[in-house]
């Protein structure tokens, strides 16, 4: 089972948003407009001066200080323009205009970039605290881990967020070393809760539980009891509950060369050997954490693959499998692999960043999370 997938942004309520904040910016432009066709027609009768002296005013609202001050010279020179044509010059009535025009057009000036400034400071901010949030929930894999070496990376498809709905972690255990990635159905504020959770049941059972399948166990219970805890004051009872699961993918690497993966419900993780790409399939098909009451007999069970010295692991979310171009073509994560395979950890998830970018036009429609793992070789520790 596998979480929803996530279409590209389309025409929603983001775009709907955007399309009435252009039209905002156009409405300065438009009332210029207006009032030249007025004044260069028979109607020019009607008094124009109050509503071209606005345009700087609104402009000031939507478009910023250049935008008031683009405002301003046009509201400027459909006044020259129209005064001219109209052999209106030395009335005391266009004076009035242009000393109104000039008033407002600079405390439109002052009050937008002051506001601008506001904005910045508090955007500042916010980015502060997302990065201390995100040093906390996603911190960087340590780049040894026992027999391993590992990278990560985290791509964010909101834009300007630093983190999501996508979680990994990697620690190192007297039982070997430890992995997770996952992803939480949703966004916002209750994903990354979500993520949280599972997350902190992740670092405080890897290294208690000797049992890979009661580490997996510990987290599913764990979002389960934050869930009836968020949900208690809602309607909607055990239906509530099944909006917020999280497929999940935990990974044990012992000394010996091999690796013990469980998979709840998540796309599964590529294996480069000799030359060849190879996806860890899981043998019995599990639900994701969250939804255990769909599993009828005991909770998963550990499947073991070959990792010898000199292979590279790949654990990823479905941010990158599904990444999609222009043409709906999904990105070709193994052929990526193949491509960078003689590349060191930092120039692989560097080329694999860029190359994601380059496929969606750098509008990512959902979050990305990697870990990437080379067992060392018996000669040394592989490429730095």
């Amino acid at each position: 089972m596998r979480a929803p997938v996530r279409s590209p942004p389309g025409p929603g309520a983001g775009g709907h948003h955007q399309v009435l904040f252009a039209l905002a910016e156009c409405v300065p432009f438009a009332i210029a407009l207006l009032v030249l066709l007025i004044e260069l027609t028979p109607a020019h009768v009607v008094y124009t001066g109050p509503l071209l002296v606005a345009t700087p005013a609104l402009a000031a609202v939507t478009m910023g200080p250049k935008g008031t001050l683009a405002a301003a010279g046009v509201a400027v020179g459909v006044s020259v323009a129209t005064a001219t044509h109209n052999h209106a010059w030395g009335g005391q009535q266009v004076y009035t205009n242009f000393l109104a025009l000039f008033l407002v057009s600079v405390a439109g000036f002052m009050t937008s970039r002051a506001a601008r400034t506001r904005r910045e400071n508090e955007l500042n901010q916010v980015r502060r605290i997302a990065t201390a949030a995100q040093e906390v929930l996603l911190r960087p894999v340590p780049d040894r881990l026992g027999p391993v070496r590992a990278a990560s990376m985290y791509l964010a498809a909101e834009t300007g967020a630093q983190i999501g709905g996508d979680l990994y972690d990697a620690v190192q255990t007297r039982y070997g070393v430890r992995m997770i990635v996952g992803d939480v159905r949703g966004k916002g504020l209750p994903a990354v809760r979500a993520a949280a959770v599972v997350l902190g049941a992740f670092r405080e059972s890897v290294h208690y539980e000797d049992d890979l399948v009661e580490v997996v166990n510990h987290c599913g219970e764990a979002l389960r009891r934050d869930a009836l805890v968020a949900g208690a004051g809602t309607a909607g009872g055990d239906d509530a509950l099944l909006e917020g699961f999280v497929t999940a993918l935990v990974a044990q690497i012992p000394d010996g060369p091999h690796v013990e993966v469980i998979n709840r419900g998540h796309p599964p993780p590529l294996l480069l050997h000799d030359g060849t790409v190879r996806t860890l399939m899981p043998t019995v098909p599990l639900p994701p954490l969250g939804l255990e009451e769909f599993i009828s007999g005991p909770h998963g069970r550990t499947d073991s693959y070959p990792f010898a010295p000199g292979d590279r692991l790949l654990l990823h979310t479905d941010g990158v499998i599904e990444a999609r171009d222009r043409g709906k073509a999904f990105f070709d994560l193994p052929g990526a692999m193949m491509a960078m395979r003689d590349h060191s950890r930092g120039a692989f998830l560097e080329g694999l960043r860029q190359a994601l970018l380059r496929h969606t036009q750098s509008r990512l429609a959902d979050d990305v999370a990697i870990i990437l793992v080379d067992r060392h070789t018996d000669e040394g520790p592989g490429p730095a």
